[in-house]
């Protein structure tokens, strides 16, 4: 099966009907066939960015809960290469959120990414190749 990343942002919106990005990740949501894969890193800056209303929250939880999306693990060994992207996109500056799901990029051979953050396309997996971009 085909695997998409997918960002914060579109997660944010798809729980926010007041999101000006909601009727369109309502749509992508609906007509995907990928796997999207995710972090928790995204899960908790989600959660945390839907804090202004709690049943959004557990509806969040309760998608991810059903599978919306697969959350894959970061381990210790990680925190080497997320430090260099860090340290690399300084100057925009990369959040952990965005360096987790640019490693998770590279171990899974992964380059298509949904996302609201023009930042993924300065962003680049093992310092080459582009991420292709949905919901832009």
């Amino acid at each position: 099966m085909n695997k998409t990343l997918i960002d914060s942002g579109p997660l944010i919106a798809l729980f926010d009907s007041s999101d000006k990005y909601h009727q369109k990740t309502v749509k992508f949501i609906k007509s995907n066939e990928f796997l999207l894969i995710t972090t928790i890193a995204s899960i908790t800056e989600t959660l945390h960015l839907l804090d202004f209303n709690r049943n959004a929250q557990l509806d969040f939880i309760e998608w991810v809960y059903r599978g919306g999306v697969e959350i894959a693990n970061i381990i210790n060994p990680d925190f080497q290469r997320i430090k260099e992207l860090t340290e690399k996109y300084s100057d925009l500056p990369m959040d952990f959120a965005d360096s987790c799901l640019v490693l998770l990029a590279e171990k899974m051979d992964i380059n298509t990414i949904a996302t609201i953050d023009r930042d993924f396309s300065i962003y680049r997996i093992k310092g080459k190749k582009a991420f292709k971009t949905i919901l832009l």
